[in-house]
Protein backbone atom coordinates (compact mmCIF):
# COMPACT_ATOMS: atom_id res chain seq x y z
CA UNK A 1 0.00 0.00 0.00
CA UNK A 2 2.86 2.51 -0.65
CA UNK A 3 1.67 3.59 -3.51
CA UNK A 4 -1.63 4.65 -1.87
CA UNK A 5 -0.05 6.32 0.83
CA UNK A 6 2.43 8.05 -1.17
CA UNK A 7 -0.39 9.75 -3.28
CA UNK A 8 -3.07 10.74 -0.95
CA UNK A 9 -2.58 14.69 -0.08
CA UNK A 10 -2.18 13.02 3.86
CA UNK A 11 0.28 10.19 2.57
CA UNK A 12 2.26 12.97 0.72
CA UNK A 13 2.22 14.87 4.02
CA UNK A 14 4.17 12.03 5.84
CA UNK A 15 6.76 12.11 2.99
CA UNK A 16 8.99 14.31 5.60
CA UNK A 17 10.65 17.57 4.00
CA UNK A 18 12.79 19.05 6.84
CA UNK A 19 13.44 22.81 7.30
CA UNK A 20 14.76 24.57 9.87
CA UNK A 21 12.39 25.82 12.85
CA UNK A 22 13.07 28.63 15.26
CA UNK A 23 11.63 28.20 18.71
CA UNK A 24 9.36 31.42 19.94
CA UNK A 25 10.44 32.88 23.54
CA UNK A 26 8.76 35.41 25.19
CA UNK A 27 10.45 37.47 27.87
CA UNK A 28 8.52 38.45 30.91
CA UNK A 29 9.62 41.77 32.87
CA UNK A 30 8.78 39.83 36.17
CA UNK A 31 10.92 36.86 35.54
CA UNK A 32 14.65 36.92 36.53
CA UNK A 33 17.19 38.37 34.18
CA UNK A 34 18.23 36.15 31.23
CA UNK A 35 15.20 33.39 31.93
CA UNK A 36 13.21 32.70 29.47
CA UNK A 37 9.86 31.01 28.88
CA UNK A 38 8.82 28.55 25.59
CA UNK A 39 5.59 29.17 24.06
CA UNK A 40 4.21 25.93 23.58
CA UNK A 41 3.06 25.67 19.43
CA UNK A 42 2.54 23.12 17.04
CA UNK A 43 6.42 22.62 15.92
CA UNK A 44 7.26 21.83 19.41
CA UNK A 45 4.18 20.63 21.83
CA UNK A 46 5.57 17.46 23.47
CA UNK A 47 4.38 13.96 22.27
CA UNK A 48 2.54 12.42 25.21
CA UNK A 49 0.72 9.01 25.80
CA UNK A 50 -2.30 7.57 27.35
CA UNK A 51 -3.39 4.34 27.86
CA UNK A 52 -6.97 3.58 26.74
CA UNK A 53 -8.07 0.18 27.48
CA UNK A 54 -4.83 -1.54 27.25
CA UNK A 55 -3.58 0.51 24.12
CA UNK A 56 -1.21 3.39 24.19
CA UNK A 57 -2.22 6.48 22.08
CA UNK A 58 -0.16 9.53 21.55
CA UNK A 59 -1.05 12.29 21.39
CA UNK A 60 -0.30 16.63 22.10
CA UNK A 61 -1.89 19.46 23.40
CA UNK A 62 -1.43 22.84 23.75
CA UNK A 63 -3.47 26.12 23.57
CA UNK A 64 -5.70 28.46 26.16
CA UNK A 65 -6.84 26.93 29.10
CA UNK A 66 -10.75 27.12 30.19
CA UNK A 67 -13.66 26.01 28.15
CA UNK A 68 -14.40 23.66 25.63
CA UNK A 69 -11.39 21.79 24.19
CA UNK A 70 -11.18 21.00 20.87
CA UNK A 71 -9.63 17.30 19.37
CA UNK A 72 -8.45 17.40 15.80
CA UNK A 73 -9.61 14.11 13.65
CA UNK A 74 -6.56 14.14 10.14
CA UNK A 75 -7.90 12.41 6.85
CA UNK A 76 -6.69 9.36 5.35
CA UNK A 77 -2.51 8.64 5.79
CA UNK A 78 -2.42 11.84 8.56
CA UNK A 79 -0.61 11.85 11.34
CA UNK A 80 0.16 14.59 14.42
CA UNK A 81 2.33 15.89 12.04
CA UNK A 82 -0.32 16.45 8.82
CA UNK A 83 -1.86 19.38 10.23
CA UNK A 84 -0.94 22.79 8.96
CA UNK A 85 0.41 24.73 11.95
CA UNK A 86 -0.90 27.95 10.47
CA UNK A 87 -4.43 26.21 11.56
CA UNK A 88 -3.22 24.37 14.27
CA UNK A 89 -1.56 27.09 16.25
CA UNK A 90 -4.41 29.57 14.89
CA UNK A 91 -7.07 27.61 16.79
CA UNK A 92 -5.10 27.02 19.94
CA UNK A 93 -5.12 30.61 20.33
CA UNK A 94 -8.67 30.58 21.67
CA UNK A 95 -8.81 26.81 22.61
CA UNK A 96 -7.50 23.89 24.42
CA UNK A 97 -6.24 21.85 20.97
CA UNK A 98 -5.64 18.38 21.23
CA UNK A 99 -4.17 16.32 18.17
CA UNK A 100 -3.90 12.37 18.40
CA UNK A 101 -3.15 9.06 16.30
CA UNK A 102 -5.62 6.70 16.27
CA UNK A 103 -5.00 3.37 17.25
CA UNK A 104 -2.49 1.89 15.27
CA UNK A 105 -1.49 5.20 13.37
CA UNK A 106 2.10 6.75 13.22
CA UNK A 107 3.08 6.79 17.11
CA UNK A 108 0.05 5.04 18.79
CA UNK A 109 -0.19 1.47 19.54
CA UNK A 110 -2.38 -1.57 18.26
CA UNK A 111 -3.83 -2.33 15.05
CA UNK A 112 -5.67 0.57 12.82
CA UNK A 113 -9.61 -0.56 12.54
CA UNK A 114 -10.33 -1.04 8.56
CA UNK A 115 -14.29 0.71 9.29
CA UNK A 116 -14.98 3.76 10.02
CA UNK A 117 -17.40 2.85 12.43
CA UNK A 118 -14.56 1.24 14.79
CA UNK A 119 -12.10 4.27 14.26
CA UNK A 120 -15.43 6.25 16.17
CA UNK A 121 -15.31 4.07 18.72
CA UNK A 122 -12.01 3.94 19.14
CA UNK A 123 -11.78 7.96 19.23
CA UNK A 124 -14.13 7.97 21.91
CA UNK A 125 -12.27 5.84 24.47
CA UNK A 126 -9.74 8.31 23.31
CA UNK A 127 -11.43 11.21 24.69
CA UNK A 128 -13.27 9.89 27.47
CA UNK A 129 -10.15 8.19 28.51
CA UNK A 130 -8.27 12.09 29.04
CA UNK A 131 -10.99 13.31 31.28
CA UNK A 132 -12.00 16.38 28.65
CA UNK A 133 -15.57 16.08 29.34
CA UNK A 134 -17.63 17.51 26.46
CA UNK A 135 -15.59 18.53 23.26
CA UNK A 136 -15.81 20.27 20.13
CA UNK A 137 -14.22 18.23 17.34
CA UNK A 138 -13.07 18.77 13.91
CA UNK A 139 -12.72 16.58 11.06
CA UNK A 140 -10.54 16.64 7.74
CA UNK A 141 -11.65 14.99 4.88
CA UNK A 142 -11.64 11.02 6.49
CA UNK A 143 -11.31 12.47 10.09
CA UNK A 144 -15.18 13.87 9.05
CA UNK A 145 -16.47 10.26 8.21
CA UNK A 146 -15.09 9.41 11.92
CA UNK A 147 -16.81 13.05 13.47
CA UNK A 148 -19.82 11.84 11.99
CA UNK A 149 -19.95 8.39 13.48
CA UNK A 150 -18.48 9.99 16.62
CA UNK A 151 -21.38 12.33 17.17
CA UNK A 152 -24.07 9.83 15.86
CA UNK A 153 -22.45 6.82 18.56
CA UNK A 154 -22.42 9.04 21.49
CA UNK A 155 -23.84 12.44 20.69
CA UNK A 156 -23.45 13.88 24.71
CA UNK A 157 -19.97 14.10 24.22
CA UNK A 158 -19.59 16.58 21.69
CA UNK A 159 -20.82 20.12 21.55
CA UNK A 160 -20.07 21.50 18.04
CA UNK A 161 -18.73 19.81 14.65
CA UNK A 162 -16.52 21.22 12.08
CA UNK A 163 -16.30 19.21 8.72
CA UNK A 164 -13.56 20.07 6.59
CA UNK A 165 -13.40 18.67 3.28
CA UNK A 166 -15.75 15.51 4.27
CA UNK A 167 -18.77 13.95 2.95
CA UNK A 168 -21.71 11.66 4.10
CA UNK A 169 -21.35 7.88 3.38
CA UNK A 170 -21.53 7.34 -0.29
CA UNK A 171 -19.93 10.85 -0.94
CA UNK A 172 -20.04 11.59 -4.27
CA UNK A 173 -16.90 11.20 -5.95
CA UNK A 174 -15.44 9.48 -3.53
CA UNK A 175 -15.13 6.07 -5.34
CA UNK A 176 -13.02 7.70 -8.03
CA UNK A 177 -10.17 7.73 -5.15
CA UNK A 178 -8.48 5.17 -6.66
CA UNK A 179 -8.21 6.20 -10.12
CA UNK A 180 -7.55 9.79 -8.74
CA UNK A 181 -4.59 8.32 -6.85
CA UNK A 182 -3.39 5.93 -9.90
CA UNK A 183 -3.22 9.68 -11.75
CA UNK A 184 -0.75 10.96 -9.55
CA UNK A 185 1.97 8.15 -10.09
CA UNK A 186 5.19 9.63 -10.65
CA UNK A 187 4.64 13.08 -9.32
CA UNK A 188 7.32 14.32 -6.45
CA UNK A 189 5.55 14.64 -2.76
CA UNK A 190 5.16 17.96 -3.11
CA UNK A 191 3.54 18.09 -6.61
CA UNK A 192 1.25 15.27 -5.19
CA UNK A 193 0.25 17.39 -2.17
CA UNK A 194 -0.54 20.49 -4.84
CA UNK A 195 -2.27 18.19 -6.90
CA UNK A 196 -4.70 16.62 -4.18
CA UNK A 197 -5.02 19.54 -2.04
CA UNK A 198 -5.59 22.99 -3.85
CA UNK A 199 -5.92 24.04 -7.67
CA UNK A 200 -4.02 24.65 -10.72
CA UNK A 201 -4.30 28.42 -10.37
CA UNK A 202 -1.50 30.72 -9.53
CA UNK A 203 -2.86 31.65 -6.20
CA UNK A 204 -3.90 27.69 -5.17
CA UNK A 205 -0.32 26.64 -6.30
CA UNK A 206 1.35 29.84 -4.00
CA UNK A 207 -0.74 28.78 -0.83
CA UNK A 208 -0.23 24.83 -1.63
CA UNK A 209 3.24 25.39 -1.21
CA UNK A 210 3.48 27.47 1.33
CA UNK A 211 1.24 24.86 3.20
CA UNK A 212 3.53 22.17 2.49
CA UNK A 213 6.16 24.06 3.63
CA UNK A 214 4.55 24.74 7.37
CA UNK A 215 4.01 21.22 7.56
CA UNK A 216 7.43 19.94 7.66
CA UNK A 217 8.52 22.56 9.97
CA UNK A 218 8.88 20.43 12.91
CA UNK A 219 11.90 18.46 13.30
CA UNK A 220 12.15 17.20 16.50
CA UNK A 221 9.83 13.72 17.70
CA UNK A 222 8.00 13.80 14.61
CA UNK A 223 5.89 10.97 13.77
CA UNK A 224 6.92 7.77 12.03
CA UNK A 225 4.50 7.30 8.02
CA UNK A 226 1.84 4.94 8.67
CA UNK A 227 2.94 1.50 8.15
CA UNK A 228 1.35 0.01 5.09
CA UNK A 229 -1.21 -2.41 7.49
CA UNK A 230 -2.10 1.19 8.96
CA UNK A 231 -2.29 2.62 5.35
CA UNK A 232 -4.28 -0.67 3.75
CA UNK A 233 -6.81 -0.71 6.65
CA UNK A 234 -7.56 3.02 5.89
CA UNK A 235 -7.97 2.90 2.64
CA UNK A 236 -10.73 0.06 3.10
CA UNK A 237 -12.57 2.11 5.07
CA UNK A 238 -12.46 4.97 3.30
CA UNK A 239 -13.40 2.85 0.22
CA UNK A 240 -16.25 1.09 2.08
CA UNK A 241 -17.61 4.42 2.97
CA UNK A 242 -18.04 5.86 -0.20
CA UNK A 243 -20.28 2.59 -1.33
CA UNK A 244 -24.14 4.27 -1.76
CA UNK A 245 -25.88 4.28 0.80
CA UNK A 246 -29.84 5.57 -0.35
CA UNK A 247 -30.39 5.75 3.78
CA UNK A 248 -27.56 8.18 4.57
CA UNK A 249 -28.91 11.86 4.27
CA UNK A 250 -31.51 10.31 6.11
CA UNK A 251 -29.02 9.26 9.24
CA UNK A 252 -27.31 12.23 9.63
CA UNK A 253 -30.83 14.25 10.19
CA UNK A 254 -30.05 12.77 13.85
CA UNK A 255 -27.03 15.14 14.24
CA UNK A 256 -28.67 17.86 16.05
CA UNK A 257 -25.12 19.51 17.44
CA UNK A 258 -24.18 22.93 15.41
CA UNK A 259 -21.99 21.95 12.38
CA UNK A 260 -19.86 24.31 10.25
CA UNK A 261 -19.40 22.51 6.91
CA UNK A 262 -16.22 23.88 5.22
CA UNK A 263 -15.41 22.99 1.43
CA UNK A 264 -13.81 23.46 -1.57
CA UNK A 265 -15.35 24.11 -4.69
CA UNK A 266 -12.75 22.27 -7.05
CA UNK A 267 -12.27 19.59 -4.16
CA UNK A 268 -11.07 16.30 -6.28
CA UNK A 269 -11.91 13.73 -4.27
CA UNK A 270 -15.18 14.43 -2.26
CA UNK A 271 -17.51 17.06 -4.55
CA UNK A 272 -18.72 19.91 -3.38
CA UNK A 273 -22.19 18.45 -4.01
CA UNK A 274 -21.50 16.54 -0.36
CA UNK A 275 -21.26 19.86 0.86
CA UNK A 276 -24.59 20.81 -0.21
CA UNK A 277 -26.11 17.80 0.47
CA UNK A 278 -24.95 18.00 3.75
CA UNK A 279 -26.09 21.43 4.86
CA UNK A 280 -29.78 20.41 3.35
CA UNK A 281 -30.28 17.95 5.76
CA UNK A 282 -28.67 18.83 8.98
CA UNK A 283 -30.72 20.74 11.18
CA UNK A 284 -28.26 23.13 12.75
CA UNK A 285 -25.54 23.58 9.80
CA UNK A 286 -23.56 26.76 8.60
CA UNK A 287 -21.73 25.96 5.31
CA UNK A 288 -18.27 28.18 4.33
CA UNK A 289 -17.66 27.23 0.58
CA UNK A 290 -14.21 28.56 -0.95
CA UNK A 291 -13.53 29.54 -4.57
CA UNK A 292 -10.90 28.65 -6.20
CA UNK A 293 -9.87 25.47 -3.45
CA UNK A 294 -9.75 22.15 -3.68
CA UNK A 295 -9.48 19.41 -0.61
CA UNK A 296 -7.30 21.60 1.24
CA UNK A 297 -9.67 24.53 1.43
CA UNK A 298 -8.87 25.30 4.86
CA UNK A 299 -4.98 25.63 4.63
CA UNK A 300 -5.54 27.26 1.39
CA UNK A 301 -7.62 30.14 3.32
CA UNK A 302 -6.64 29.37 6.88
CA UNK A 303 -7.39 33.17 7.75
CA UNK A 304 -10.45 33.51 6.77
CA UNK A 305 -11.38 29.64 8.05
CA UNK A 306 -9.81 30.47 11.64
CA UNK A 307 -12.10 33.44 11.90
CA UNK A 308 -15.17 31.64 10.88
CA UNK A 309 -14.23 28.82 13.10
CA UNK A 310 -13.60 30.51 15.89
CA UNK A 311 -16.37 32.51 15.92
CA UNK A 312 -18.46 29.26 15.02
CA UNK A 313 -17.32 27.35 18.76
CA UNK A 314 -17.68 30.72 20.41
CA UNK A 315 -20.93 31.10 19.43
Amino acid sequence: MKTIRKFTIAGALCLSLFSAVSISYSNDKDLPIGQETTIVNHNNAKTSFINVKGTDFAYRSWGKDGGIPLVLLPGTGGSMDDWDPAVTDGLAKEYKLIIFDNKGVASSKGATPNTIQAMANDAIDFIRAMNLGKVNIMGFSMGGFVAQRIVLTDPGLINKIILADSGPKGAIGLSNLPNIIAGSAGLSPEDSYLKFGFTDSQSSIASGKSSYARVHQRIIDRDPVLSDASSSAQFTAVLTWAQPDPGALDEIKAIKKPVLIVHGDQDLPISIQNAHNMKQNLENAILLEFSDSGHAAFYQNYETFLAKAIAFLAQ
